[in-house]
């Protein structure tokens, strides 16, 4: 009866520790083949997703200009959907989700594009007129870098969820790059 229950016990714990473990839901498009643009693309935008965040996080709770407020909230969601794509298809495919900092892995493309703190320091220290233009100016930079990751991705990745997610991305950013100049141009 004893070594009955330990069994039990066992699978119990067995079955509990199965269920315990975090849900990666691989779908058959995960097991396509990728290469080493797809992992850097993922990479690399889900660094980019973190910093610009900041800025748009920031520009959601304080901008003075509508719109502006509007592309931030809208950047925000894009975002969160995309670097949420994004980390699944990295540990689908056991990748580290951050690359590699060293300048010689970027030397096809160019180094990581980053914020700086000083970047996000003048943001946090601007007022008003000043905010938003601040903010406008941030942005673009920011994703502007968003589209040349995902072109070099549209270009050179080889699995086709990644290249048809970086399509996306690169026609979303653009857009609101046009509304961001619009907001620049009206003196925003």
């Amino acid at each position: 009866m004893a070594s009955r229950l330990i069994r039990l016990a066992l699978l119990v714990t067995l079955v509990a520790g199965c269920a315990a473990q975090p849900a990666t839901k691989v779908t058959a498009a995960d097991r396509q083949p990728f290469n080493d643009v797809d992992v850097m693309f993922l990479q690399m935008a889900t660094e980019q997703i973190a910093e610009g965040d900041q800025v748009a996080e920031l520009a959601a709770q304080r901008a003075g200009d509508a719109e502006l407020k509007a592309v931030a909230a809208e950047l925000r969601t894009q975002w969160h959907d995309e670097d949420g794509t994004m980390r699944r298809w990295l540990l689908g495919w056991q990748q580290p989700l951050t690359a590699d900092p060293s300048a010689g892995a970027h030397a096809g493309h160019g180094e990581l594009h980053m914020l700086r703190p000083s970047d996000i320091g003048e943001l946090r220290s601007a007022t008003a007129k000043a905010f938003d233009r601040t903010a406008v100016s941030l942005l673009l930079g920011h994703l502007g870098n968003c589209v040349e990751t995902s072109r070099m991705e549209q270009a050179q990745g080889a699995y086709p969820p990644a290249r048809t997610l970086a399509a996306t991305v690169t026609t979303r950013r653009q857009a609101q790059i046009r509304r961001l100049l619009k907001i620049a141009a009206a003196g925003g």
